[in-house]
């Protein structure tokens, strides 16, 4: 399968999050053309700040593999890492990441940081982004639109109660 065809299924995954009120992001884990690992962000839902979406595709490949370290696995994610993220995918030895749209607040693999890059680390994550960025920037942008719209009702629903 090629790099769009297991961002599609992220994506997918992303929409899972979304219908559950979460920040759509998905990711999978994919080791010889198998996806091995899948997730979707879930820390509300789970009252768990770790609930990222690579963190649940990361610990499921793991629970999978019946091992701690991935290598030779790529991981695909809609949105660029995060600082927690990105030392998980550094420590579970993870080859290589994929991610659809970039992140300028928190993102370090292009944003903030070029986390992968910094010497200190031991293991070495080539990346690509921008696979499908559009389709996932429109999502998380119709999500985002969609949580101000209902704070908009809520507020003028508050005046009317008043």
């Amino acid at each position: 399968m090629t790099d769009q065809e297991w961002m599609a299924r992220a994506i997918e995954l992303a929409s899972v999050a979304a219908s559950e009120n979460e920040i759509p992001v998905g990711a999978i884990v994919v080791l010889n053309d198998n996806i091995i690992g899948e997730g979707y962000n879930s820390p509300i839902s789970l009252c768990d700040p770790t609930a990222h979406a690579e963190i649940q595709a990361i610990r499921m490949a793991c629970k999978t593999m019946n091992n701690y370290r991935l290598p030779g696995a790529t991981l695909y994610v809609t949105l660029e890492p995060c600082s927690m993220c990105a030392g998980a995918i550094v420590h579970s030895r993870i080859d290589r990441v994929v991610y659809a749209a970039t992140e300028p607040k928190s993102g370090v693999v292009e944003s903030q940081s070029a986390f992968f890059d910094l010497p200190f680390l031991n293991h070495k994550v080539f990346t690509e982004s921008g696979v499908l960025a559009e389709t996932a920037s429109m999502q998380l942008t119709q999500f985002f639109q969609y949580r101000r719209e209902q704070k908009k009702k809520l507020k003028e629903q508050a005046k009317k109660a008043i």
